[in-house]
C-alpha cells in the first residue's frame, strides 16, 4: 500500500508537469480563456495598481479560483500563466484524491489504469487542466462533497457531514450557481434520516409511516433531521450571508459579486455565448429540458454503471440523481445561458467516485472491468464530440487548437492594441473601462499607465478626460459588449457637448476598439 501511494504521488507530479507543458504550449499558440485573462488582470491591479485596491482584492468572484491563481502571480514571468499553473495543479490534485480513494477501496491496478487514461486523454479533463479556468477546483470540491456523503452513509458518523458542509461552502465560492444544489438536498436529508432509524421495515415509505405514528420515533426523527440540516446547511448559509454583507458594505450591492462585470467574468461570458449562438447560421441541437439529462448520459455513460451499483439503496440512488435535478434546474433558471462543460464534467467525477467506491462489492469482476473499460473509451470520444460541437465558442476553440496545433487568432487585435499602448511615451495615461477591456489590460505591461474604474479618479476622468488622461479607449458599435460600458461610440458627442474645446483624434483602430488622443 505504501509503495502504491508513492507511485501514485509520482504519477501525480508527472501529470501536473504534463498539464503545465500543454497549457503553456496552448498559451504560446494564442489560446486564452476569458476567465484566465480576467484573473490575470485583477492580479495585476492588486500587485501593481495605484489607488484603493481593497474592493478588487475582496470582491473579485469567484473568490477561491481568483486567489488560487493569484498565488502564482508572484513574478512577472509567471503572471500571465498563473491561472494555467493553478488549473494544472488542481487537476493533478483531483487525480491524486480519486486515486487515493481508489487504492483504499478497490485496490486493483486496472481501475487505476482507467483513471490514468481518463486524466491523460479525456478532452474535458485537459480543458479543465490547461485552460486556466476554475473547472478543476469545482471538480475537487464536488468530489469531496459527495465522497464525504458516501462515507457518512457507510459509517453514520456526522463528522463526514461536517466535512461535506465545508466542501459545499468551498464549492459555492468556486461557482455560485452550486448554491442551488442545496435545494435538492432538503428532501434527501429526510430520506437519509429515515433510513438511519433502527427499524425492521426496509421500505422508506413504511419506515416514515411508522416513525410519524410513534411519538418516540417521531421525536427522534425530527431531532436527527434538524441536526443534519444544521450541520449541512448552516455553514454555507452563514458564509453566503457574510459575503453578501461584505459586498453591501464595500459596493452598496448585495449581489455585486455575481452581477457586476467588474467583479466577475461570467456576466459578459454568458451574454456572449448566448448572443453568438443566437446569431449563428450553423444549426445546433438546442438545450431543452427534455434533452439535458439525455445529453449527460451520452457524455458520461459511466454514470449508468454507478447508478446500477447503488440500485439497492433508495436514498443513495436519490443522492446520485440530485446533480441531474440540479443541472435541469440551472437550465430552467438561467434559460439564456448555455451549460458549460463544467456541468457535464461533474458527472464524470461522480461516476468514477461511485464505481471505485463500490467496485470491490461486485462478484463478476471480469464483466465489470470489460464494461468500465469499453465505456471509458466511449467517454474519450464523447468528450471530444461535446467540446467540438459545444455551444460555447471558447470550448470549441480549445479543442481546435489542441488537436490541430494551429494559432488561435481571437485575441490578436487585443494584443496588438495593448502593444501599441505599451509603446506610448512614458507618463502617458489611457482611460480604459476594464468591464469589457480586461483582455487589453491583461496584455498591457504597465498597468499604471491606465486609469481604471477601481480608481477614485475614474468618474472624474470620464467627465473631463483632458484633465486626467492623454488617451481614451472606446468600444466600437461592432464590439459585442459595447452596451456594458459608457466608453463607446455615444461617448464622443456627449463629452464634446460638455466641453466644446475638447478634441479627440483617432490614433489606433480595430474592429472592436478605437484609441483616441485627447487634445484641449
Amino acid at each position: 500500500m505504501r509503495n502504491q501511494s508513492k507511485y501514485l504521488l509520482l504519477i501525480t507530479i508527472l501529470l501536473a508537469i504534463y498539464y503545465l507543458v500543454c497549457g503553456i504550449y496552448l498559451n504560446h499558440l494564442g489560446y486564452f480563456s476569458q476567465e484566465a485573462m480576467f484573473y490575470v488582470e485583477k492580479s495585476k491591479i492588486v500587485v501593481d495598481g495605484l489607488g484603493n485596491r481593497l474592493k478588487v482584492m475582496g470582491l473579485t468572484a469567484p473568490i477561491i479560483p481568483f486567489y488560487t491563481s493569484f498565488l502564482f502571480s508572484f513574478s512577472k514571468y509567471t503572471a500571465m500563466i498563473a491561472p494555467i499553473i493553478a488549473s494544472s495543479l488542481c487537476t493533478a490534485i483531483l487525480f491524486f484524491m480519486i486515486g487515493s480513494a481508489l487504492l483504499k477501496r478497490a485496490k486493483d491496478d486496472f481501475y487505476l489504469l482507467v483513471l490514468l487514461i481518463i486524466f491523460l486523454f479525456h478532452p474535458g479533463i485537459l480543458y479543465a487542466a490547461c485552460s486556466g479556468k476554475s473547472i478543476a477546483l469545482v471538480l475537487v470540491f464536488f468530489f469531496m462533497f459527495f465522497f464525504n456523503l458516501l462515507k457518512f452513509y457507510r459509517s453514520n458518523t456526522t463528522f463526514h457531514v461536517s466535512i461535506a458542509s465545508i466542501s459545499l461552502v468551498l464549492l459555492i465560492f468556486c461557482d455560485y450557481k452550486f448554491i442551488w444544489l442545496t435545494l435538492f438536498f432538503i428532501p434527501l436529508v429526510l430520506s437519509i434520516t429515515v433510513k438511519s432509524l433502527n427499524l425492521g421495515e426496509q421500505e422508506s415509505i413504511f419506515r416514515l409511516f411508522i416513525s410519524f405514528n410513534n411519538p418516540s420515533l417521531r421525536r427522534k426523527l425530527i431531532n436527527k433531521t434538524f441536526a443534519l440540516y444544521i450541520i449541512l446547511f448552516v455553514l454555507p448559509l452563514a458564509c453566503i450571508i457574510c459575503y453578501k454583507l461584505l459586498n453591501l458594505t464595500h459596493a452598496q450591492d448585495l449581489n455585486y459579486f455575481s452581477e457586476s462585470p467588474y467583479a466577475t467574468w461570467t456576466v459578459l461570458a454568458d451574454k456572449l455565448s448566448f448572443d453568438q449562438l443566437s446569431t449563428s447560421t450553423v444549426y445546433q441541437i438546442p438545450e431543452t429540458s427534455i434533452l439535458i439529462s439525455a445529453r449527460i448520459l451520452l457524455f458520461c455513460p459511466l454514470i449508468l454503471v454507478a447508478i446500477y451499483m447503488f440500485r439497492n439503496s433508495t436514498y443513495q440512488i436519490l443522492t446520485l440523481l440530485t446533480p441531474f435535478a440540479f443541472v435541469e434546474f440551472l437550465h430552467i433558471k438561467y434559460e439564456k445561458v448555455f451549460l458549460v462543460n463544467e456541468y457535464y464534467m461533474i458527472f464524470l467525477v461522480l461516476a468514477l467516485l461511485c464505481i471505485f467506491y463500490k467496485a470491490q462489492t461486485i462478484k463478476n469482476q471480469t464483466l465489470l472491468k470489460t464494461i468500465v473499460g469499453l465505456l471509458t473509451l466511449v467517454q474519450l470520444y464523447t468528450g471530444y464530440i461535446f467540446l467540438k460541437n459545444s455551444s460555447i465558442t471558447e470550448e470549441r476553440n480549445f479543442i481546435t487548437v489542441l488537436l490541430n496545433r494551429t494559432p488561435d487568432t481571437h485575441q490578436d487585435q487585443n494584443r496588438e492594441l495593448a502593444d501599441y499602448i505599451n509603446h506610448l511615451p512614458d507618463g502617458s495615461h489611457v482611460l480604459v473601462d476594464d468591464a469589457i477591456a480586461f483582455p487589453i489590460v491583461t496584455f498591457s505591461k504597465d498597468i499604471r499607465k491606465l486609469t481604471l474604474p477601481y480608481q477614485g479618479a475614474y468618474l472624474s476622468a470620464i467627465e473631463s478626460p483632458d484633465k486626467y488622461d492623454d488617451y481614451v479607449l472606446l468600444a466600437t458599435p461592432k464590439n459585442e459588449v459595447t452596451g456594458f460600458t459608457q466608453l463607446n461610440d455615444k461617448y464622443v458627442p456627449v463629452v464634446k457637448k460638455a466641453n466644446s474645446a475638447l478634441k479627440l483624434h483617432r490614433v489606433y483602430e480595430t474592429d472592436d476598439w478605437i484609441l483616441y488622443k485627447v487634445f484641449d
